[in-house]
């Protein structure tokens, strides 16, 4: 009997050293794993605090952009020149993701971008002091407290023809169109203005002021903040997906409804 009360103690200590092992390495592993995140969360931060240079910004261009653009902004067959585009201009498609661009075709499309705030920053400043063009705005231009009423007519009058008047985008010719403005900042909507991106005409102060600029940006900071009262918006593409919408439903339940009866009287 005391033989087989040993061997069973025996086994107990083998299983509970096990235990102590596999817990042991569970802490050391849990530890390290959270040591190293640590680490690597405090590394973005501290690369971003350190602002880059104008110098930065020519490395970053000469390395990413100057194939297409040539290394000193000369433009080259497979892209244009940069000479008085500005750093408003740069940091718009740089921003959006539209630069670097993947492919050549009719339109830049928006895309994730493939830069940090900084980097973009440094390489719009390093365009701005080589060749000087449109900057940015004042804090006031960017704030939405214009006049959304007149914001909303001049953007009718000179906008909705193209980004649909409720700024949902359309579709233009050769295989471009405009892009929805509903999630566009601000200063995005100004650049898109002051630079004329891709298909887009240019609206200097002698055709839209500061101030007009600053009401149609005040109008569709309205828009993206508050909702259609109008129920479903069905895209927001007008008569188009509202007759689309009446010919499949309407009239589909109004058949629905005649062949029911029909087989009900029968």
């Amino acid at each position: 009997m005391a033989s087989k009360k040993q061997r069973q103690t025996g086994r107990r200590s083998k299983w509970a050293a096990a235990a102590l092992i596999g817990i042991g390495l569970l802490v050391s592993g849990g530890i390290y794993a959270g040591a190293s995140a640590a680490m690597a969360a405090t590394e973005p931060t501290q690369s971003s605090a350190a602002s880059l240079t104008v110098e930065d910004g020519k490395k970053l261009f000469q390395a990413n952009c100057a194939t297409c653009h040539g290394l000193n902004m000369e433009g080259t067959a497979d892209g244009p020149s940069l000479y008085g585009v500005g750093e408003l201009a740069v940091e718009f498609q740089m921003s959006t993701g539209r630069m670097p661009l993947q492919m050549q075709g009719p339109q830049a499309p928006q895309k994730p971008v493939q830069f940090t705030e900084d980097q973009i920053k440094a390489v719009a400043a390093w365009v701005q002091s080589t060749s000087p063009g449109p900057s940015y705005p004042s804090d006031e231009t960017l704030d939405g407290e214009g006049d959304v009423a007149n914001g909303a007519e001049l953007f009718r009058i000179n906008c909705a023809m193209c980004h649909n008047v409720a700024a949902a985008g359309g579709a233009l010719t050769e295989g471009k169109y405009a892009p929805a403005l509903t999630t566009t900042s601000p200063l995005h909507i100004y650049a898109a203005m002051v630079t004329g991106p891709q298909n887009m005409p240019v609206f200097n102060d002698m055709t839209l002021t500061t101030d007009e600029k600053r009401d149609i940006i005040s109008a569709l900071m309205w828009m993206q903040q508050n909702e259609s009262a109008g129920g479903f918006n069905l895209g927001s593409l007008g008569p188009v997906s509202e007759g689309l919408f009446i010919w499949i439903f309407g009239i589909g339940s109004l058949i629905g409804l005649t062949v029911w009866i029909t087989a009900k009287s029968n």
